[in-house]
């Protein structure tokens, strides 16, 4: 495996995309910090969100996993996080990470919010990188949809992201509520210090997208000196980016964004169907194309970590070279 990036990389996104972008990365950069979405509203997050008011903690947790290293400890710890209860009370299907997340943020007195209890459970972790919420408050998504009624133009507004990741319609555009919903200082500064911003893979419309629409984020984003890689999916995901073609994804990623520029694009070489076109698609963002062996060996739409590593490593060391 190629040795280390030079400077800082950040990680942007939620859920198990950005589980993938972090397992690959912590092989290839010696300085890693995931910024997380924090809209999540179903499943044990969820739950905790609206009982004690706090950050939904699920994707966070994900994204402290996938920084575990593979030695016993690593392995370990990532097994504990992950590990949900099953009973017939309330203590079902919680996952253990994120009680021990909240648990922290209860007990740890920073001037910081919830960064000093992330940072804790990293250090407890011996994970590779440092994880971050993209926001100091709990989020919500809206998002406009047609498909809904009988009248295909009909645009309805889904909110949620349970909901819209699940929706029969077919996504438009989304929002964040709230609008001016501040970043996380932390996370502000991870990007303006950044050599490489990586946004993706990940739920498009709930994970990816929503980075660019927190103000001061997104600011952040536009100002910073580092360069910006997004690596797409390798399928599109049932409900959310139905009937995606890996061009659409570019598209809809400028429509919301329409000054966030690009510098490389990475897609898996067996996930794209016209080269050409995404090629060109990229080009307007300006970006290059890069294409690799991205997915798992056994065909599965899921990256391989080290696939994705190495494909990672040789676009950091095409611009040091």
């Amino acid at each position: 495996m190629p040795g280390p990036a030079t400077g800082p990389v950040v990680a942007l996104g939620g859920g198990h995309g950005l589980a993938a972008s972090l397992s690959a990365l912590r092989r290839v950069a010696d300085d890693l910090t995931a910024v997380v979405t924090v809209a999540d509203n179903g499943g044990s997050s969820g739950r905790l969100r609206r009982e004690l008011g706090v950050l939904p903690p699920g994707d966070l947790r994900q994204a402290l996993a996938a920084l575990c290293g593979d030695d016993e400890w690593g392995r370990t710890w990532a097994q504990v996080l992950q590990h949900r209860f099953k009973s017939a009370g309330e203590l079902h299907n919680h996952a253990v990470g994120n009680l021990l997340i909240v648990a922290l943020w209860e007990l740890i007195e920073s001037g910081n919010g919830p960064v000093g209890g992330l940072d804790w459970v990293a250090r407890l972790l011996g994970a590779h990188g440092r994880v971050l919420p993209m926001s100091a408050v709990p989020l919500d998504i809206a998002a406009e949809v047609t498909g809904l009624d009988s009248d295909p133009g009909v645009v309805r507004t889904v909110r949620g992201q349970v909901e819209i990741a699940t929706t029969e319609g077919l996504v438009q555009r989304v929002a964040i509520e709230p609008a001016d919903a501040p970043a996380s200082p932390e996370a502000v500064a991870a990007v303006e210090r950044a050599s490489w911003v990586v946004l993706g893979p990940g739920s498009w419309f709930t994970s990816v997208i929503p980075h660019l629409l927190v103000p001061e984020l997104a600011s952040a984003l536009h100002r910073t000196a580092a360069r910006r890689l997004v690596t797409l999916n390798l399928a599109p995901q049932p409900g959310e980016t139905d009937g995606f073609s890996p061009e659409t994804h570019l598209e809809v990623l400028a429509a919301h964004a329409p000054k966030f520029q690009v510098d490389v694009v990475l897609a898996d070489r067996s996930s794209v169907t016209d080269v050409p076109g995404l090629r060109s698609t990229a080009s307007d963002l300006g970006a290059e194309l890069v294409l690799a062996d991205i997915c798992a060996r056994d065909g599965t739409p899921r990256h391989d970590a080290e696939r994705l590593a190495a494909a990672y490593a040789s676009v950091f060391e095409a611009t040091t070279s």
